[in-house]
């Protein structure tokens, strides 16, 4: 839905509410009027059932809103001397509309200066859920959201089992655009293996499903993307079911928020001209330096002198990532991800035959690669140059260039393309040139022979954008034994990285001694 279509639609929304509750404001000592003014009527509204003003603006808050509904349903029924648990539940199974029963049907008396405190023990847990849950789903949506490590493309930065805090803010928080949704929940819901939110994953829908999506909205962020920081966002070429199902040429038309999150390293900004070389990534032709913290790595072909040589020990005493078994005749195996350093003490074991880098053959043809197309000859260790798309920058397109902006045109700024002969006809007009509406950023893993990243899909636009990841605040080593070195770890920052777990247990401490002294205090006096 347009902006347009959502304020006809809220302004729908209030002509029902009027109707269906002035009579109940009369009641209330208020004038008809006032149930139908929009805002208005929610700030009048408050004041009729005892609860505060500022209640109206949780009506606003895509997901929250759902749940504020419930209670306001419940709670004006309850203004109105409606307190069974039938009550409740027709308030509830109707979707508000008891309200028209109660204005129209029944004589109801205003209940004024109303005790909002729940009159048992089961609705005061219910109470205290319910805003429980309405607070943490502010927090995760426009705040702060718990993100764990699923892979190893970022290992030695972040390793699999880290627990993260993603600021939403730094970046701007969106807006969700699924406003029908469970609250806290990404693409499924645990357990179910159902959908967590209502939308029809076919383009072109006209369901009422796909109608109440809201259009990409964010609230300004302080800062920019920086060069090489960590960002968390949602894979544009989406898989649907898994990662192992990866078809980048494949859409199933999912809400941007409910694409699969990922977690990689920005090396390329707007504006950027982008290459890799021998698996470095140059930047405006000049090699980019990464932070002192980034191990970049690589796999290698590793043969053994003889047989008692051990892969399993030489993987975890050299911080190895991954190793596979005997690959060919000559008895070699082939270790994924070592860095550098690694490297340097791997090389020197006395029975290592020899160490070779696996890297692709430079103009040898990826085909599983972005932009999929038999005209780029690249692959991931010799990927480009291409033109990291800026927002409001206009380029010449040509059938040459048009493979790498296709998607971008199409997919990510909703655009028609169409290719007769020589021409091209975007929006059914003939073209050569194509101004860019948003930012894109060029996301890579550090594990660079074991990252699905850009080079499979290409762009990650802005409005794909999650947040920073800042704060490392649990780490678990296969989910059996706890990194204690890594609980409460800035994820950003130059140096070793420090663990603030004991000043953490210390101020939580104190504030609990502190806060039982108070207590104590206070109950004698």
């Amino acid at each position: 839905m347009t902006l347009t279509q959502w304020f006809i639609f809220l302004l729908v929304i209030q002509i029902i509410h009027g109707l269906g509750t002035w009579k109940l404001y009369l009641k209330a000592g208020r004038k008809p009027w006032e149930a139908f003014v929009p805002i208005y009527n929610g700030i009048i509204l408050m004041k009729i059932i005892n609860r505060p003003w500022w209640w109206v603006i949780l009506m606003f808050l895509p997901i929250v809103n759902l749940i504020m509904l419930i209670v306001i349903w419940v709670e004006t029924a309850r203004s109105f001397g409606r307190n069974s648990y039938s009550d409740t539940f027709l308030a509830v199974v109707t979707l508000g509309f008891y309200s028209y029963y109660l204005n129209y049907v029944t004589d109801v008396n205003y209940i004024e200066n109303r005790s909002t405190q729940p009159k048992s023990g089961s609705g005061e847990w219910t109470s205290s859920i319910l805003f429980a849950i309405v607070a943490a789903t502010i927090v995760h949506t426009y705040f702060m959201q718990p993100f764990t490590i699923p892979s190893s493309s970022l290992e030695k930065s972040l390793l699999v089992g880290d627990f993260l805090f993603v600021s939403k803010f730094h970046y701007g928080a969106r807006v969700p655009m699924t406003t029908v949704a469970a609250p806290m929940v990404h693409d499924t819901i645990p357990g179910l293996k159902v959908k967590s939110y209502l939308f029809d994953d076919h383009k072109g829908s006209h369901s009422w499903k796909n109608k109440l999506q809201l259009p990409y909205l964010r609230i300004p962020g302080f800062e920019k993307i920086k060069r090489n920081e960590i960002v968390v966002f949602n894979q544009p070429a989406d898989t649907l079911l898994n990662m192992n199902d990866f078809h980048p040429d494949r859409n199933y038309y999912k809400p941007i928020d409910k694409k699969t999150n990922l977690v990689k390293r920005c090396v390329g900004l707007p504006g950027d001209s982008l290459e890799v070389r021998n698996g470095y990534v140059y930047i405006n032709g000049k090699q980019n330096q990464l932070p002192d913290r980034t191990q970049l790595q690589f796999s290698y072909y590793v043969q053994p002198k003889n047989s008692r040589f051990n892969a399993k020990f030489l993987k975890d005493r050299y911080d190895i990532t991954d190793y596979f078994g005997i690959i060919n005749a000559q008895n070699t195996y082939r270790f994924s991800a070592i860095s550098d350093a690694a490297l340097a003490k791997f090389k020197n074991h006395p029975n290592v035959a020899s160490i070779t880098p696996v890297k692709a053959e430079k103009g040898v043809r990826d085909a599983n690669l972005f932009p999929q197309h038999p005209d780029y000859n690249w692959n991931i260790d010799f990927f480009g140059p291409l033109y990291i798309p800026e927002k409001d920058e206009t380029i010449a397109i040509n059938l040459e260039s048009l493979p790498l902006y296709k998607r971008v045109i199409t997919e990510y700024e909703g655009n028609t393309l169409q290719v007769k002969g020589n021409q091209i006809l975007i929006n059914g007009e003939v073209t050569d040139t194509y101004t860019f509406k948003q930012n894109y950023y060029w996301m890579m893993g550090d594990n660079r022979h074991n990252s699905i990243d850009a080079r499979a899909w290409g762009f990650v636009p802005f409005d794909h954008v999650v947040g920073k990841p800042v704060f490392i605040w649990m780490s678990w080593d296969g989910l059996k034994h706890p990194r204690w070195e890594r609980f409460f770890t800035t994820v950003h920052g130059k140096g070793k990285a420090t663990s603030y777990l004991i000043p953490f247990l210390i101020v939580l401490l104190g504030w609990i001694g502190i806060s039982k002294w108070r207590k104590r205090r206070k109950d004698k006096s």
